[in-house]
């Protein structure tokens, strides 16, 4: 890793490209992160542009709100919280978004940190909170979770065909004691595995780590209520009000089928509706040069929505 925020941003010119940020708009990072595309929208939008940066991770929002404050003639205000609020404060401060963007990965300086347990790649606390400041970690949630709804989870967020021994083999352990550390669930994922572990592709507690952090910081009722907002900014910017001007362009990265899904979905809902037009209508996607430096970029769609200025007159 040679970038000097730890962090690589995925798509960086494919982002830029499609969202097509000018001087003088105002573009919304709904997940800051460490500031990769936040400082290019910055560097595109200025002179006389702003932005708003949001990001749950205090530490990561100010690094990122660092650097954008670094880029000349660019007005910023940041956020600590989710980006389902992101209209409200927008609103609050009275600004209309240009540009939109949430990038629904992680940051690798989060993932590399093993007091963050996100990962079995080092043993550290099982906590998996992208706001370690509030909320329950994913060792409380394991201590009091029933059993089918356990095994629900990781079938149906982490699409583990093996959730339901898995979810036997955590809650016989925990009788005996708590999983407190990521080694610990990790041990008992392989141990529910039995000698299926041995032929696994990828190791046998991916799935459940996944389904866990998806559980854990509630991401996908998060983006269902973004992907809300945007609709409903839509429908106002054509009236000349609310978060969103019209011709706002909405881009969102997602990294699992089931995110994928929903944004697929909603924009082509919005279609439907005469809010506007797809930009994408495939997934933009990483090419091999950025995947033979960023790893992470591997499993990466970008779909971005394009608001029309005005609602047709027939809705």
């Amino acid at each position: 890793m040679t970038d000097p925020s730890g962090h690589l941003p995925v798509l960086l010119d494919t982002v830029l490209d499609l969202l097509s940020p000018r001087p003088g708009e105002t573009a919304v990072d709904l997940t800051a992160g460490r500031g990769g595309h936040a400082e290019a929208l910055a560097r595109r939008v200025a002179p006389g542009g702003r932005i708003l940066l949001c990001d749950l991770d205090a530490g990561n929002l100010a690094f990122a709100s660092e650097r954008v404050r670094a880029v000349p003639g660019t007005e910023l205000a940041s956020m600590h919280g989710s980006f389902a609020r992101a209209d409200r404060e927008a609103t609050r401060l009275g600004w209309r978004a240009d540009v939109v963007l949430a990038d629904l990965g992680f940051a690798s300086t989060q993932m590399d940190d093993p007091a963050r347990g996100f990962s079995f790649q080092a043993d550290g606390p099982l906590d998996m909170r992208l706001d370690p400041t509030r909320g329950e970690s994913a060792a409380d949630l394991l201590a009091r979770i029933r059993e089918p709804d356990l095994a629900d989870a990781i079938f149906e967020l982490g699409e583990d065909p093996f959730s339901r021994r898995i979810a036997r083999t955590i809650v016989e352990r925990r009788s005996r004691a708590p999983l407190r550390t990521t080694q610990e669930l990790a041990s008992a994922v392989v141990a529910a595995y039995g000698a299926r572990a041995r032929d696994s592709r990828m190791h046998p507690a991916t799935r459940t780590f996944m389904a866990l952090r998806i559980l854990v910081n509630d991401e996908l009722g998060a983006l269902r209520t973004l992907l809300a907002a945007l609709e409903q900014g839509g429908r106002e910017a054509a009236a000349g009000s609310g978060w969103l001007r019209p011709g706002c362009r909405a881009g969102i990265i997602s990294f699992h089928s089931l995110e994928d899904r929903l944004v697929k979905h909603a924009m082509a809902d919005w279609e439907r509706a005469g809010l506007g037009e797809r930009v994408t209508r495939k997934p933009a996607e990483a090419s091999d040069v950025e995947l033979a430096t960023n790893r992470r970029a591997r499993s990466a769609k970008f779909r971005v929505f394009r608001f029309a200025p005005e609602m047709r007159a027939d809705r």
